[in-house]
């Protein structure tokens, strides 16, 4: 079996629908698949240029659930995406970014790891894309920067064999900690640092910059 690395993200329920168009916002411009039209528990509808199971057919997870998304999303170039385009082919985009995918991204309305959080789990198609994952700094400043613009708490880099998952983002700030290691033993350790999801405050389009960019400065003042 091959390599399956992820980046799992963890944002209160309430944040879904931002954080689902922001990576809509990453998708590639050329793109050409039918619009996947999604129901979101509460009855919010949206649309995003991906496909669910490779198929179009709505999904409607109205009553909660999971539900998976096959999207192929534009990347930075650094040194890592560089080689890995030079090895399995593709081409640089005229904004400096470059189309990557399959990336397979499942959405479970009650995270596993804490049912009061919803989890966007990002994860490689191969071998190969998933070394590009764990070696490459513009592929972890892409998810970091997803969770940072998408209010999420924490944001996971996960080797899928067992071992310990490293924690990327955290409550608001990038960090670099291993679970196992002295800050957080263990994952019941990790999520007692979550805020209550319950008193997280909603994040809009119009109050958060999309990945990548600072947000605007206030000039009410």
């Amino acid at each position: 079996m091959g390599l399956i690395h992820s980046y799992d993200i963890q944002l209160p329920p309430r944040n879904v629908a931002g954080a689902l168009t922001r990576v809509a916002e990453l998708a590639p411009p050329t793109r050409d698949v039918p619009p996947l039209e999604v129901t979101l528990p509460g009855g919010d509808r949206m649309v995003v240029p991906f496909t669910s199971g490779f198929k179009s057919e709505p999904v409607d997870r109205s009553a909660g659930g999971t539900f998976e998304l096959d999207t192929s999303l534009m990347f930075g170039i650094d040194d890592v995406v560089r080689a890995y385009l030079e090895a399995h082919g593709g081409g640089v985009e005229e904004n400096g970014r470059v189309q990557i995918g399959y990336v397979y991204a499942t959405v479970r309305f009650e995270s596993p790891l804490h049912p009061g959080y919803t989890s966007i789990d990002f994860w490689a198609a191969t071998s190969a894309m998933s070394r590009l994952f764990a070696a490459s700094a513009s592929v972890r400043d892409l998810f970091t920067d997803l969770a940072s613009a998408s209010g999420a708490v924490c944001c996971l880099f996960d080797t899928g064999d067992g071992g310990p998952e490293e924690v990327c983002w955290l409550n608001g700030e990038p960090t670099r900690e291993m679970i196992g290691g002295s800050r957080f033993p263990d994952v019941r350790a990790l999520v007692a640092t979550w805020p209550d999801p319950v008193d997280e405050p909603a994040r809009t389009r119009s109050d958060s910059a999309p990945p990548g960019r600072p947000p605007a400065p206030d000039t009410s003042a």
